[in-house]
């Protein structure tokens, strides 16, 4: 089996806790070979656990040709640009979410793609967690019918003053958090030869800093469900991930626990519609109601995964079919420009004051 060498830029929350953290147990296709990062103590810790080279800048790379893959883990705003210089430099990279800023820095990125003839992936994650794969399978099932709305809240209540909230730095709950949940949701949508009608508020509520942490957006497209997605840090009370409604059923859950039930239709009592008022056999007054035979199904996550470590190796999985194998991507970038112009839309309707 070939061994990638790998090299990580940045090593920061998800540079090294993702990551490094991943590709370490995967040896067999995996080989950390470098490491960029600006602080100095960090190069040394990564020298160190991983036994790798380090560089203090990522055009240090240049000129190398063992670099197999190199990941973007560096902050938000240093996506777009350092990933056309990496691949107009020869090198195939990954980078992590968010994609860019802007559908135009996402198509500059692809085009450089296209020119170099190396790939360009994007670190969407959440799209092979277990709690996804089960919606979509449900889904897929059509055990609760035709799907009327689906919400998705990535909410809770938090408070932040770090870098992810600054507009300067492309940070914000929706450019952050947003593109888990809305890869998700536009990959449920299915409309990928259009652009969705877009109803969007956006706040700023428990932050310190410029950007939102409150995101409303409603997608809709024609012949499709309803798609209600929330990011906020002022929900005190979060009690879903999904809630998904159908005509024979409906499914909630959380990151690490679904359940759905369902009806049967060729099970139901057969009805037809009576316009005249409903009567007991004693002539007083009914209600419209009847007795359902419900299922219910439910799955659970392994205890000793979180929701997002058997994605990361499975997203891994599908860069290393691709490199070695050629085999399609599964997230392609033209997929995340979809996820970007949406995002991109909502802060045009959202326009927010910025801090000196």
């Amino acid at each position: 089996m070939k061994t990638l060498n790998v090299a990580v830029l940045g090593q920061g929350r998800s540079g090294l806790d993702i990551h490094c953290n991943y590709l370490p147990h995967d040896t067999e296709r995996f080989r950390i070979a470098a490491v960029v990062d600006a602080l100095p103590e960090r190069r040394e810790k990564a020298a160190r656990l991983f036994s790798c080279d380090t560089y203090a800048d990522y055009t240090e790379l240049f000129g190398r040709t063992d670099i197999d893959l190199v990941v973007n883990a560096l902050p938000s705003h240093y996506h777009p640009p350092v990933t056309i210089d990496l691949l107009e430099h020869g090198f195939n990279v990954l980078t992590e979410k968010p994609m860019a800023r802007t559908a135009a820095e996402v198509d500059a990125m692809i085009a450089a793609s296209e020119k170099s003839g190396k790939m360009l992936a994007v670190f969407q994650q959440s799209r092979f967690a277990g709690y996804y794969e089960t919606v979509k399978s449900v889904l897929a099932s059509g055990k609760l019918g035709r799907i009327l709305q689906i919400s998705i809240h990535f909410s809770g209540f938090a408070r932040r003053w770090d870098w992810q909230c600054c507009q300067e730095f492309g940070a914000g709950s929706l450019y952050n958090t947003g593109p888990h949940p809305l890869d998700q949701a536009l990959d449920l949508l299915d409309y990928r030869d259009g652009m969705p009608d877009i109803l969007c508020r956006m706040d700023r509520a428990n932050t310190f800093g410029d950007a939102e942490d409150y995101v409303k957006l409603i997608l809709t497209a024609p012949d499709r469900p309803l798609i209600d997605m929330e990011v906020s840090s002022c929900n005190a009370y979060p009690n879903f991930t999904y809630n998904i409604q159908g005509t024979r059923g409906g499914l909630q859950g959380s990151l690490n626990e679904l359940k759905w039930r369902y009806f049967k239709l060729e099970e139901a009592p057969e009805q037809h519609l009576i316009k005249t008022p409903l009567m007991k056999p004693d002539g007083s007054p009914a209600y419209c109601s009847e007795q359902l035979t419900w299922y219910e199904e439910e799955w659970k996550a392994n205890p000793n995964d979180s929701p997002f470590t058997g994605a990361v190796g499975k997203l891994y999985s599908t860069l290393y079919e691709h490199l070695v194998n050629g085999k399609p991507l599964v997230v392609t970038p033209q997929q995340v420009r979809q996820q970007i112009a949406v995002i991109e839309r909502c802060h045009e309707m959202n326009p927010l004051s910025r801090m000196d």
